[in-house]
């Protein structure tokens, strides 16, 4: 098997989590600024053996297109010509950043720590992961 690889696209940097190589679980792996992300991904999947990249889609409570979902999608559109064997999934991301905060108030993590945002995309990038992986189940 191989790793899933999971991302929180934001418009200045994403948060990336990524599972095990039997994909039971998913954690966080770091924090890139956007302008680097597709050298990271490329360097990335050059050293790991990725099945599928999962990519959180933004949508508004209302249904509609969030302000990011054209990055999220113009980025979509340069993976899949880059890497046209691997498989990328959208996966709503709703809430995931409340979600993230909500996470790191009950492991304990301080108030100042929890204004880290690279901190909140990483989580946010973890569940959206492990989102996937649940409802693919």
């Amino acid at each position: 098997m191989a790793r899933l690889l999971g991302i929180d696209y934001g418009r200045k940097r994403c948060g990336v989590a990524v599972t095990d190589v039997l994909q039971i679980v998913p954690g966080a792996l770091c924090t890139v600024l956007t302008h680097q992300l597709p050298e990271f991904i490329k360097d990335y999947l050059a050293k790991e053996d990725v099945e599928a990249v999962v990519v959180g889609l933004p949508v508004q409570t209302n249904g509609e297109p969030s302000e990011n979902q054209d990055r999220v999608l113009q980025f979509s559109r340069w993976f899949r010509r880059q890497f046209p064997n691997v498989p990328l999934h959208f996966y709503d991301e709703r809430f995931t950043s409340k979600l993230a905060q909500q996470a790191m108030i009950q492991s304990g993590i301080g108030r100042m720590r929890r204004r880290d945002k690279a901190l909140v995309d990483e989580i946010s990038a973890c569940i959206i992961l492990q989102d996937f992986m649940a409802a693919r189940k």
